[in-house]
């Protein structure tokens, strides 16, 4: 498996793989405007004949920088065809875009949004990548399904910043 950049070219079987997989779907729209306004943060994983199989789609977000809030990132999507799950993708591919929002971006912190409901991914979240729950988004998701907010921390928060709730992105 390779992990690599995700290019304006990827966009359409990464949404493909986004509507094999996932309940939430984006328009065409937002996944170019994501690959061009943040090309260096989402990245596919591809299989030996070059398919793509995987991918994370994120964004940075700025947080009223004029009151000296940070910049930080978040993970609009993950996803991995069932057929190449259980590899590790998802953890390569969740590394390699906060390494990038951390080294490029300088960011401070990670957020994501996972359906209450959906353990595995909780449990990457939580347990391999070290992301903690910030907050219970009531009816998050169109199906009313409830969201945790999870975030990650990659610079040591400001003095009473990590119990903070990330708001809403």
């Amino acid at each position: 498996m390779n992990i690599r950049l995700a290019r304006v070219g990827d966009l359409m079987e990464m949404q493909a793989t986004n509507l094999q997989n996932l309940p939430e779907n984006y328009t065409m729209k937002f996944w170019i405007y994501h690959a061009l306004a943040w090309p260096q943060i989402s990245f596919v994983a591809e299989d030996h004949k070059g398919r793509i199989v995987g991918y994370v789609l994120a964004k940075i977000e700025e947080e009223n920088p004029e009151k000296g809030k940070e910049l930080h990132g978040h993970v609009n999507s993950i996803s991995v065809l069932r057929s190449y799950r259980r590899l590790g993708l998802a953890r390569k591919l969740m590394l390699r875009s906060q390494d990038a929002m951390k080294h490029v971006n300088n960011v401070s912190y990670v957020s994501l949004h996972v359906r209450k409901s959906n353990m595995a991914a909780i449990g990457l979240y939580r347990d391999s990548l070290g992301f903690e729950v910030a907050s219970v988004e009531k009816k998050y998701y169109a199906d009313g399904e409830d969201a945790l907010s999870m975030r990650l921390w990659l610079k040591k928060p400001k003095e009473g910043e990590k119990n903070k709730n990330p708001g809403s992105s």
